[in-house]
């Protein structure tokens, strides 16, 4: 039988060369194999072929402990290489995620306004709103805070810039200036910023003018003023006229986000809109060649801001309904301008009741969150001029003769000398203060606050053309230089230029 070269391959690493050579001989018939006498060969061969059987099992262990070696080493940079593999394939999920986290971030504060500075925050979660009570005051209702910004013209991110409430800054929303008051002392105002004085004319305009103020109230209400303010004390023989101190700092932030709530907006919402319409106390330092405004006080409502008197209107609903109640029941009236307040009746039969009336109205105050000034109370009783936030209520709605006296003169001495070295009031500029004192003479007496403005405004316009509409000074300009100069006809010419108040 034929072998492959495969077989006779394996029967020489079994047999050993001398090995497989005896047993083809034998088997081939050239070597006996029950020969009678020994053979040395055969022995030695046999011998050699079971040592070299031993050598290859030994050397094959050999190989074999090489190998585990081997593949513990392969298997050891295996293990390493799968380990890097995984810290790497880790090492990207983490960037994913943080690139997925930074995005989503990135989404939300585009769209959402999670954290407005220490102490103010905490309502930043709740976003359940009355939307029913909303609905019924006709108030609008806001979905999120990219719905309030949006309506608000805003992105959320300006309306986080307008609202964050920063311990210390080195920019202001606001600008801040003292205006000096009749009384002596000197009145802070706070005048915001045109982007933020836009978002608090819109908070006016679409949510504070839509709920109604009392019927007390005269201040900073649309079709009223000092002058209805005053008109249902004339007459009364008894007058008592109150002041609220620090009247717009005494309404705090918390007050105004407590508003906001009690409309129906959620807290969330009443957050946004308290920051918007308040102001904390301020100091400005300036160190190492940079200004910073550092807060020094609780947020309130700003003078200067366009939404502050409306709301404290609005927050002063209750404190009026209760000193209404209280006027009534004494048989008195009651209005409030702003933070003064007025009662008046009869002095005769009302007389002997002002320090019951005082100390009940007092203690309202005070529970409402108020103070009243103590050095401006007045009581005024029949025989002495009794005086309403500056108009005169004896018999019937006048001004100071004093005052019109005063005003008249100036007028007089204005046509027959000229304005030079001539003022009234405390504005700079002359003529807008005489103009703004008629408008008001005509709104109390329009009997002669017509002739003081025709007589103050023909003034103006003699002597002030600075201040006259453009087609107005067009046609005094006309009138001292009737014809052009020869050649000088074209819009662009020093005689159009001079015509124009634009040149000399």
């Amino acid at each position: 039988m034929e072998r492959s070269r495969e077989q006779l391959q394996q029967l020489i690493k079994d047999k050993g060369r001398e090995g497989f050579i005896l047993e083809e001989m034998q088997r081939f018939g050239f070597w006996p194999k029950d020969a009678d006498q020994p053979t040395v060969q055969e022995d030695i061969i046999a011998r050699e072929n079971e040592l070299r059987k031993e050598l290859r099992k030994l050397s094959a262990q050999q190989t074999a402990q090489k190998n585990i070696k081997t593949q513990l080493r392969e298997m050891r940079k295996q293990r390493m290489k799968e380990a890097r593999q995984r810290r790497q394939e880790t090492k990207d999920r983490r960037e994913a995620d943080r690139q997925a986290k930074a995005t989503a971030w990135q989404e939300k504060q585009a769209n959402d306004i999670t954290y407005l500075g220490e102490g103010v925050s905490y309502g930043l979660r709740d976003n359940t709103a009355k939307p029913e009570k909303l609905a019924k005051k006709g108030l609008p209702n806001f979905k999120d805070m990219a719905d309030l910004a949006s309506r608000m013209d805003l992105t959320v991110g300006k309306l986080r810039w307008l609202t964050f409430n920063r311990v210390v800054s080195e920019s202001s929303h606001y600008r801040r200036f003292k205006l000096p008051k009749k009384t002596g002392g000197f009145r802070e105002i706070s005048a915001p910023l045109p982007l933020l004085k836009d978002a608090q004319r819109w908070v006016l305009e679409n949510i504070l003018y839509l709920p109604e103020v009392t019927e007390q109230a005269h201040g900073f209400v649309p079709g009223r003023s000092i002058l209805t303010n005053a008109l249902p004390h004339v007459g009364h023989t008894l007058v008592v006229n109150m002041d609220l101190q620090n009247f717009f700092p005494t309404v705090t932030y918390r007050r105004v986000k407590g508003f906001f709530r009690e409309l129906g907006y959620s807290e969330k919402i009443a957050t946004v809109l308290g920051l918007l319409c308040t102001e904390p106390e301020t100091d400005q330092i300036t160190a190492d060649g940079k200004t910073y405004y550092v807060h020094t006080g609780k947020r309130a409502l700003p003078q200067g801001a366009a939404s502050s008197p409306q709301l404290t209107n609005l927050i002063c609903r209750r404190l009026d309904a209760r000193l209404s109640g209280v006027a009534k029941k004494f048989g008195l009236t009651y209005t409030r301008y702003a933070d003064d307040l007025t009662f008046s009746g009869d002095d005769a039969q009302h007389g002997s009741i002002v320090g019951k009336l005082l100390w009940q109205v007092k203690q309202i105050i005070k529970d409402e969150g108020f103070i009243v000034h103590p050095d401006k109370t007045q009581i005024m009783h029949k025989g002495a001029r009794r005086e309403v936030t500056g108009i005169i209520v004896n018999e019937k709605a006048s001004l100071p003769r004093k005052k019109l006296r005063q005003f008249r003169a100036v007028i007089h001495q204005i046509e027959q000398n000229g304005p030079e070295g001539k003022t009234w009031g405390d504005g700079p500029n002359l003529f807008p203060s005489l103009h703004g004192y008629a408008a008001y003479i005509n709104m109390v007496r329009p009997d002669l606050g017509k002739d003081y403005l025709s007589r103050v405004e023909a003034l103006w316009a003699r002597h002030d053309r600075a201040y006259l509409p453009p087609a107005e000074r067009v046609k005094a300009r006309v009138k001292e230089i009737s014809v052009p100069p020869r050649g000088e006809v074209g819009t662009s010419s020093p005689w159009w230029k001079r015509l124009l108040g634009l040149g000399s």
